[in-house]
């Protein structure tokens, strides 16, 4: 499942006010109170933004950036009361493409939200992004051939969007087992078998590999262009 923005803030009011509206306004949005739900949910789901907040109770922003940034290049829009110059130039230093200061209005953040979204993701066009010599529909998780819907398995599926939310980024088998397949237990073939399917999907020639690329002794990386 894809989300255009995850919402992380320990205001529970706020964060339910503020994913209302970004909802109601056609932004799928979901939300996360601590630094571990944030995690948790880009391992699980294909995010495209991140709405941040610096102070997270026990947790600090700033600190969760850094984690983030160490396994996804997902855009990170700062939110927080302070007004120190020292805390925007931070913000964006350790990887924050924005910083907005509270308090602010809704109307506000959906347009800068908007903008984030446009600015990174202009290949995307009612949210179809093209992919080897198909097309993937991000919003309801399709993928057409020629106007033709392919079926994919549901562990198909799970393996494509995960790739496509780290995509330019080499990964470990064992990260896929974990996070894909949600245990160690998978062997190496059930994964080859998957990546082999794929393939067979997406790419022009799947003896010859462009986007789903293999890299030995380590996993394989869904190439940035195919």
């Amino acid at each position: 499942m894809t989300f255009d923005c995850l919402v992380v803030d320990d205001e529970k009011t706020l964060l339910d006010s503020t994913s209302e509206y970004l909802n109601l306004f056609g932004v799928k949005t979901i939300t996360a109170e601590t630094a571990k739900e944030c995690m948790d949910i880009l391992n699980k789901y294909l995010i495209r933004l991140i709405l941040l907040d610096i102070n997270l109770n026990k947790d600090s922003g700033f600190e969760l950036c850094k984690k983030i940034r160490e396994v996804s290049n997902v855009p990170i829009i700062f939110i927080s009361a302070r007004n120190s110059d020292d805390d925007m130039i931070l913000a964006l230093h350790i990887g924050g493409d924005d910083y907005i200061q509270k308090p602010y209005s809704l109307s506000y953040l959906l347009a800068k939200i908007k903008a984030v979204l446009k600015r990174y993701y202009p290949e995307t066009v009612g949210e179809v992004i093209s992919l080897g010599i198909c097309t993937v529909n991000l919003k309801n998780e399709t993928v057409y051939k020629e106007n033709t819907e392919v079926k994919l398995k549901s562990m198909e599926k799970k393996l494509l969007f995960y790739f496509l939310k780290n995509r330019g980024r080499t990964i470990s088998k064992e990260e896929l087992f974990q996070n894909v397949w949600t245990d160690t237990l998978t062997g190496d073939n059930t994964l080859n078998v998957h990546i082999h399917y794929l393939r067979d999907k997406f790419e022009e020639d799947p003896n010859n590999p462009k986007l789903f690329k293999t890299v030995w002794g380590v996993g394989y990386l869904l190439c940035e262009k195919g």
